[in-house]
């Protein structure tokens, strides 16, 4: 995801009134940290907390929640924490384990017997553990068109269905790929086995017990609205604000809104193995789902070799500087969050921001990390600007590109009435039904099940066209590329992004039209 500089970056050392050589930062210095990443990454808003040895030593809002009502940030101000749901719906799935009414490897199929992958080896082998663990075949975000980027018209039941069209780029079980699906299904495999909804168990059975009392399993739950974040996309150096991006089928991967307050109370009963309330009394799961949870399920290749990086369970398990740690990130349309956890030094911290910037969170989270961990010297803004303004610098170059040939191409003998020959009405077997059309003179493409997928179609290069999202936010452009059959008319088409940092939920590579002659 994208974000903007909004003023020209000074050192960090000058802004923030921190000294570069490893020292635990003072609330007034995360405050000043706060403040330069507002600017320098263009985030409206930004709350953080930090916990340590046991209790809260920093809670705070900075910013606003929206560009439209400029109404203050506070450490009660409501995010979509988007995946850091994961480890909650983990926690759900461990806390039935512990009452013996699954196991880690209990068959999907034995309580969801309609779970179908495209390989059935694979479907009759799927366990529970292999929902949570991003090791299922499929490639980075498949099949996540279905709730992204806005509220489809796909159900839970339909999702599940088409799960065996999505087909697999690894073998089972040998390379992790980020998953939202699965996560889904683990929902629905909480509801079959608790008789209760996903979002009742986890409100009843975690969000209620730690109080807290803000936080719902989704923004539809929310009972007061009256302090929520909007969320916001950079388009062109400046900000949209952007509206819900995952539907309600979607919660179990990454519903949940809460605040860093309430957040803190998850973080506590997780540094405390899952012990919780007066003199740590209550138990929310027991130590050995909890061992689980922060045992390494599934390499990650391509970290530091002298570490380690892997997925446990609803939590990514690192190595850092010698300090065993488990953190997540989320990210929906406008929204990005972090939370990070260091067990033997007792410390959390919580980064929940109104902007797609993950820069602006890890930012502020390593500024922290560091004095804790006595790594010395780094200017963590800095740093993660420079690498985001050359990323972006790497993109927009390519897009340009794309469209100087477009602007060449407007000279071509691609007609009016040639263009008609691209006309029709395209399934995907798991996506579903586009209309390439003719509207206000222009061909124009209509998801069906995901209505802010609509925009205009511009001809690129031989049989293929750019599609331009009416909704700038999205920062999605896409190639269409059709094939022809033996009358040089379309019979289908492929879909890939333009830039490279396209969300990898816009998972277009997933996509195999063919031209629905029903239609």
């Amino acid at each position: 995801m994208r974000s903007f500089l909004k003023l020209p970056i000074l050192t960090f050392l000058l802004l923030s009134g921190v000294n570069l050589n490893a020292q635990i930062l003072t609330s007034k210095q995360i405050d000043s940290v706060a403040e330069q990443t507002l600017c320098t990454f263009n985030v409206p808003g930004i709350a953080v907390a930090v916990i340590k040895d046991g209790k809260v030593i920093h809670t705070k809002g900075y910013g606003v929640r929206s560009i439209k009502t400029n109404q203050k940030v506070d450490e009660h101000t409501l995010f979509g924490v988007a995946s850091n749901t994961k480890a909650i719906t983990a926690a759900a799935l461990g806390m039935l384990v512990d009452v013996k009414k699954i196991t880690w490897d209990t068959k999907v199929i034995d309580v969801i017997p309609e779970f179908k992958l495209y390989d059935a080896f694979v479907t009759s082998e799927f366990t529970i553990r292999d929902l949570l663990t991003h090791r299922s075949g499929l490639g980075l975000g498949a099949g996540d068109l279905m709730i992204w980027p806005d509220s489809s018209t796909v159900n839970k039941t339909q999702l599940i269905h088409n799960l065996r069209y999505l087909k697999p780029v690894s073998s089972f079980r040998t390379k992790y790929d980020y998953d939202n699906l699965m996560y889904i299904v683990a929902g629905e495999v909480v509801a079959r086995v608790s008789g209760l909804t996903y979002e009742d168990f986890i409100e009843r059975k975690i969000i209620k017990p730690l109080g807290m009392n803000k936080t719902a399993a989704s923004w539809y739950r929310l009972k007061d609205k009256s302090n929520v974040i909007d969320g916001h996309a950079p388009y062109q150096g400046k900000l949209l604000p952007v509206g819900l991006s995952f539907g309600e089928i979607a919660n179990a991967a990454g519903g949940i809104y809460s605040s860093v307050t309430d957040m803190s109370k998850w973080v506590m009963a997780m540094l405390n193995g899952g012990k919780y309330g007066d003199n740590l009394t209550q138990q929310l799961f027991s130590p050995a789902v909890h061992q689980e949870m922060w045992t390494p399920q599934t390499i990650i290749s391509g970290g530091n070799p002298a570490s380690f990086s892997s997925y446990g369970l609803g939590w990514f398990l690192s190595n850092v500087n010698g300090h065993f740690q488990a953190t997540h990130t989320g990210g929906l349309s406008g929204i990005v969050t972090q939370v990070t956890l260091i067990p033997d030094i007792k410390l959390g911290i919580i980064v929940l921001t109104n902007q797609q910037s993950g820069a602006a969170f890890n930012s502020i989270t390593n500024s922290i990390k560091d004095g804790y961990l006595g790594i010395k010297g780094q200017n963590r803004i800095k740093t993660y600007n420079d690498n985001r303004l050359r990323r972006e610098k790497e993109a927009d170059d390519i897009v340009a590109k794309v469209w100087a040939d477009i602007d060449a191409a407007q000279k071509s003998s691609t007609t009016k009435q040639e263009l008609k020959n691209y006309f029709g009405t395209y399934k995907d077997p798991w996506f579903g039904d586009v209309v390439i059309s003719e509207v206000n003179g222009k061909m124009h493409f209509q998801a069906k099940n995901s209505p802010k997928l609509r925009g205009d179609m511009t001809f690129y290069k031989g049989n293929t066209f750019i599609v331009k999202w009416y909704d700038r936010s999205l920062d999605a452009d896409a190639f269409v590329n059709f094939t022809l059959n033996t009358e040089a008319k379309a019979d289908g088409f492929k879909m890939s992004a333009i830039s490279p940092l396209t969300d990898f939920s816009f998972d277009f590579q997933d996509l195999d039209f063919k031209l629905n002659d029903k239609k």
